[in-house]
């Protein structure tokens, strides 16, 4: 018997009761996983061995299989199996180049194009631009340790940022902000949507068609309190978290 069957073999189900079997499978290998005794790109027993392990049927082991792709937890390799997936980047928001620098992977972007635009009327309210303001826009694919992790889409206003589109500059744009224009960014806000990835997106991804995706739309702002980016960055959801914390100040309660 395998590590891994001897593992799955230990594991029992602790859901409440009435809970789907499949469910209950991959709860446990899900806490497998979480403690570290599958390791990534580890081979998951088959549908077959599964089914055999947890007295269930095939289509209950599948769907359970089904259940952890869907969450990026496992991967599948046909015909060779399902494996045990790469923990997700857990990214804070912000400058994609300096978050995975900080936790020592290597960041890249490669630019699909880049163009010099009249802002949209959305685009405009996002930067608090005047009608008939132009931005420069960029769109790349971000990656880590060369796995593909995101599409970005980012505007800037054309006025703050002249020559930027002669920039060979294939890092953070942040960082481009700060050294070339002296622009001191002082805070960023982002909205996080789940999506489904258009097929276009998904190609350039390295996933199938209809992939869970995150939207990530940014704003951010210098110390002059001027909107000077917005960016809307879709993620592979397999691939990326986002960690988001407040600082929670005690607040006096009125009586009831």
């Amino acid at each position: 018997m395998s590590t891994t069957e001897a593992d799955l073999r230990g594991y029992s189900a602790k859901m409440p009761a009435g809970t789907p079997l499949y469910m209950s499978i991959a709860s446990d290998v899900r806490d497998l996983i979480a403690s570290e005794a599958l390791g990534p790109h580890t081979l998951l027993p088959s549908e077959r061995e599964l089914a055999e392990q947890h007295g269930v049927s095939r289509m209950t082991a599948r769907q359970a299989l089904s259940l952890l792709e869907s969450e990026g937890v496992v991967y599948r390799k046909p015909p060779r199996g399902t494996f045990v997936a790469e923990p997700r980047v857990r990214f804070h928001i912000g400058s994609f180049s300096e978050e995975v620098a900080r936790m020592g992977r290597r960041p890249a972007a490669q630019l699909l194009w880049a163009e010099h635009q009249a802002a949209t009327p959305a685009v405009r309210r996002a930067l608090g631009l005047d009608e008939g303001a132009a931005v420069h826009v960029f769109h790349r694919l971000r990656s880590v340790d060369e796995v593909p992790f995101a599409l970005e889409t980012t505007f800037l206003p054309a006025e703050l940022t002249p020559g930027i589109l002669d920039m060979t500059e294939d890092g953070s744009l942040w960082a481009v902000l700060r050294s070339k224009y002296a622009i001191e960014l002082a805070r960023t806000t982002a909205v996080l949507e789940s999506i489904v990835l258009d097929d276009a997106s998904s190609v350039q991804l390295g996933v199938r068609a209809g992939s869970a995706g995150t939207l990530l739309t940014r704003t951010t702002y210098d110390s002059a309190d001027r909107c000077v980016e917005y960016a809307r960055d879709v993620y592979r959801a397999d691939r990326a978290a986002f960690e988001v914390s407040e600082e929670l100040r005690s607040q006096r309660l009125s009586a009831v």
